[in-house]
């Protein structure tokens, strides 16, 4: 071996040159400032095929600018979200804070799993986990929580100890051919779907409970479903409740599912299946618990004050949930990953848990704490609690205060400023949080009695279907003719969530996530549409 040459190799790129790493760190860094002063990037060319016929690895050892120049072409071609006309779904811009807290992550890269491989960073998981555990069941006395490389897996885990409670020793022995299944609304992510198919209990027995006009989970059909369930000898194993559809924000009510599933459990002495709540989204109204509306010590203007109190009572119900998903790379506008599973009881963990002999790997594993002997992962990165931490204390509960009534403020003035024009018509007026939907018609339709026709269910399929071909062409006609530089960027969806009498919902959708959209972008949001017609 050339010793000489191998000692270079390491010297490059294993000893800390800290000039060389932050000059190329600054850089990126700067890239980045420009592009803040850009518009929303445009969909770049990709070329997968040259991409997976032409890799790229070099034979002759470089240095960290070569590694720099590898990357910053894809880094350039990635938007940052952090043009305030970002409007199209949940996501944003990540803060400053979270940087911090992702840079001293990666300098040290430890794996979560056992303390051995992580030592004080575990302990910063458990910090982080108990943070938000009492942020949203509401200083709750054993909580416990793991970071998850997303949202999915979050609510995979909490289906995971439905199935165990439901049905116990399924994690050694298997279905055994016993039937099971879970209960979701209409609105709820359809990566419940797949959990469903990955646990076995098959994508058929996932049962959809619909939503009502506010795009919660009507809770007359939750009861007789899970009597319905019950004669034909299904186990219901979970039932996931939402917090923040995705689409149009709908909050189903917790307190009340939990009442439902306490009685059904009560009722035939089965255990109650496991109540788990997908806050990915909503969970960040947790943060307006504790505001004093009365005193309203931050000048809250008069009409969002009604949204804070109606916050504060859909965050109570999360106190009697099981279990939660939440993300934080979403309205906590930190860096991927940033899920976290959360139980209320600590003891529940048990249903996951595995014995040392199993983890052969991980042999020193302790499980009063090494949470390699319950998750499903072996290698769990640091960034969530890193990112999170650095997060919640750098803006602090007032500056987080702050963020979200300013988005449910927001969109509750572009809600109102559409619900104004006759041929529109605001879907989730009822709601609150970040996203708006709605429909637009060309001018002379009354989007009002459209809309009542299909809520009474009066408008013919073949009518409907050429109303809601006008929305989606009206749509794509703004897409064509509109302005980089002024109009904020929106999504479309096929189908918010709620379908009265069958009949899908697509909406136009904006989410107000960005902290720098202004009313500005609104008004001239609300022109386009006028110039649009």
């Amino acid at each position: 071996m050339d010793r000489a040459r191998h000692e270079e190799v390491v010297q490059t790129f294993f000893t800390c040159n800290p000039q060389a790493v932050s000059d190329i760190f600054r850089e990126f860094v700067m890239a980045m400032q420009a592009e803040e002063t850009l518009p929303p990037a445009s969909q770049m060319a990709q070329n997968y095929e040259t991409a997976a016929v032409n890799p790229e690895i070099h034979v002759l050892p470089g240095n960290l600018k070569d590694a720099r120049d590898t990357v910053f072409p894809y880094f350039w071609g990635t938007d940052g979200w952090s043009s305030p006309l970002h409007l199209e779904n949940v996501k944003g811009p990540a803060n400053y804070a979270s940087l911090i807290g992702a840079l001293a992550c990666l300098l040290k890269n430890p794996n979560l799993c056992t303390d051995t491989y992580s030592q004080r960073s575990n302990e910063l998981e458990v910090k982080a986990v108990t943070a938000l555990a009492n942020l949203l069941f509401y200083h709750t006395d054993d909580p416990w929580g793991v970071f998850t490389m997303g949202g999915t897996i979050s609510n995979l885990y909490g289906a995971r100890i439905g199935i165990e409670k439901v049905l116990p020793g399924a994690m050694h022995r298997g279905l055994q051919g016993v039937k099971l299944a879970g209960i979701v609304s209409e609105a709820a992510h359809y990566s419940n779907r797949s959990i469903a198919g990955w646990l076995g209990i098959g994508t058929e027995n996932l049962h959809v409970i619909p939503t009502d006009a506010s795009l919660a989970m009507r809770l007359d059909l939750l009861g007789e479903k899970l009597e319905s369930l019950q004669r034909e000898g299904v186990r219901v194993a979970f039932v996931v409740a939402t917090f923040g559809t995705t689409d149009a924000f709908g909050i189903d009510d917790v307190a009340g599912i939990r009442t439902i599933l306490d009685s059904f459990a009560q009722r035939f002495g089965v255990p109650a299946p496991q109540l788990h709540v997908d806050a990915a989204v909503g969970w960040v109204l947790s943060f307006l618990t504790e505001y004093d509306v009365a005193r309203n010590p931050l000048s809250f203007s008069q009409e969002l004050l009604p949204l804070v109190q109606k916050a504060q009572r859909h965050a109570d119900g999360l106190r009697v949930a099981d279990s939660l998903t939440i993300d934080f790379h979403k309205m906590g506008w930190g860096h991927y990953p940033g899920s976290t599973f959360l139980v209320n009881r600590r003891s529940d963990l048990r249903y996951l848990s595995r014995s040392v002999e199993d983890t052969p790997y991980f042999s020193e594993a302790d499980s009063r704490r090494d949470p390699a002997l319950f998750t499903l992962e072996c290698s769990r990165p640091a960034l969530g609690p890193y990112t999170v931490m650095a997060s919640l204390n750098g803006i602090g509960l007032i500056g987080w205060q702050l963020l979200v009534a300013r988005a449910l403020e927001l969109a509750q003035r572009l809600k109102q400023r559409l619900e104004q024009l006759e041929y529109c018509k605001v879907l989730n007026l009822e709601t609150i949080g970040p996203s708006v939907v709605w429909w637009v018609f060309p001018q002379g339709r009354n989007a009002k009695e459209i809309y009542h026709q299909v809520m009474e269910g009066k408008l013919p399929p073949e009518k409907y279907a050429q109303f809601t071909n006008e929305i989606q062409r009206l749509f794509e006609r703004r897409e064509k003719d509109m302005d980089p530089q002024l109009d904020a960027r929106l999504s479309y969806t096929t189908s918010i969530g709620h379908r009265p009498h069958g009949l899908a919902l697509p909406a136009w959708k904006a989410v107000l996530f960005n902290p720098k959209t202004n009313e500005a972008i609104l008004d001239r949001l609300v022109t386009s549409i006028e110039e649009l017609l």
